[in-house]
């Protein structure tokens, strides 16, 4: 359908990004699903977008790439004909290492892909739309940046700078767009993970019980019509900002 909503999903073929774009196809969007590497869609994506019909294409992009990074978005507005309507800047670049180990080329790559790039997506956007519509922008951040662990120094830095880019953009922009984000608690697990060890640590959530990819989804989904709301941050994470864990959840309730 060439008037319906465009959404722009970095990220989006997998996990939690293929969750998102899946509640966005029910909700009426065309998706424009950037992807890093070729690959499938996950099973939840590709059966909403069968069940919905909704218009979806795919687009390759390194955001570790400033110039990857800069064709984005006139690739979306060449394919779809229009600027997307809403941006959901899920897209991250997750590395182990503490600050022993940090390198400045580490450091470096961790804020291209999950803060310079959301920034300059959103710049993108929005002057696409030269103020003739309020589009909407949601980063995707971490519980973390509330309580920062030690783990993943490189991965939580970024993560803390996109969420205080949340609120100056909103400020930026003013009218202009809206500028929100949603931060997830441990949601799916990794191979990392053993399934008593994720069930030990939904136990010490405040809610004792972990989200799901659908409740992330669900909040992105109200922030993209929330036409009052802008410069909030939404966590949804069972409570887990609410206390300090010391360390990151891969590192807690081991067998």
């Amino acid at each position: 359908m060439t008037d319906a909503p465009l959404a722009l999903v970095t990220g989006g073929l997998h996990r939690i990004g293929a969750a998102i774009a899946a509640r966005l196809a029910r909700e009426g969007y065309a998706l424009a699903i950037h992807k890093r590497s070729p690959g499938p869609a996950d099973p939840t994506l590709a059966a909403a977008i069968a069940e919905t019909g909704a218009e979806c294409r795919r687009f390759q992009a390194d955001l570790a790439d400033p110039g990857a990074t800069e064709s984005l978005v006139p690739a979306v507005i060449e394919a779809f004909g229009r600027a997307p309507s809403l941006l959901v800047n899920n897209a991250s670049l997750f590395a182990e290492g503490e600050w022993e180990t940090l390198t400045g080329a580490a450091l470096a790559e961790a804020m291209q892909v999950n803060h310079h790039a959301p920034v300059m997506l959103a710049r993108a956007v929005v002057a696409a739309h030269a103020g003739r519509a309020r589009p909407a922008i949601v980063n995707i951040l971490d519980q973390r940046i509330v309580h920062p662990v030690p783990d993943q120094l490189a991965y939580s830095l970024s993560k803390q700078a996109l969420w205080q880019a949340t609120a100056t953009l909103a400020v930026a922009f003013g009218g202009k767009a809206r500028v929100n984000a949603v931060a997830p608690g441990l949601t799916l697990p990794t191979e990392d993970y053993s399934d008593a060890q994720m069930e030990r640590l939904a136990g010490r959530m405040p809610l004792g019980a972990l989200p799901t990819p659908e409740e992330i989804a669900d909040a992105v989904a109200w922030l993209a019509r929330a036409e009052s709301v802008t410069g909030q941050t939404i966590f949804v994470d069972g409570g887990a900002h609410l206390a300090p864990f010391g360390r990151d959840f891969v590192r807690l309730e081991r067998d």
